[in-house]
């Protein structure tokens, strides 16, 4: 397995420290079988991270609706990873959220950052 930062676990007892494999870590492992709840529903979806722009303007709007986002307390887990695609001052919004209460305030806090006419909300209610 390749020892990176992603794949290690950095373990601190006694004064010393060890890297280990997460994989090797009980706590950490997982089920090689399963995957993220939206796996499946992005492999669908007509827009992915490529389809971002990387015009300054697109990347400063990007980033501003995911502080709002990120900003909410309130929101889920679930909600605060959803994904945040601009392109031609267009944001796109993707991904499950737990309600549809949640997908309101997620709408309502990227209203703050840009106006309903350049947003395409594509954010889906778990069942």
């Amino acid at each position: 397995m390749k020892n990176s930062l992603r794949t290690t676990l950095l373990v601190a007892a006694a004064g010393a420290v060890l890297w280990l494999p997460i994989a090797s870590h009980p706590a950490m492992a997982q089920n090689p079988a399963s995957k993220p709840d939206n796996s499946a529903q992005n492999s669908n979806q007509p827009q992915t991270a490529q389809d971002q722009s990387n015009e300054k303007t697109d990347l400063e709007t990007t980033a501003n609706v995911r502080k709002a986002i990120m900003a909410d307390k309130d929101l889920s887990m679930d909600a605060h990873n959803i994904k945040i695609v601009t392109r031609n001052g267009t944001v796109t919004l993707m991904g499950p959220v737990r309600s549809e209460d949640e997908k309101q305030k997620i709408e309502a806090d990227v209203a703050s950052v840009v106006s309903h006419d350049n947003l395409v909300d594509q954010l889906t209610v778990k069942q």
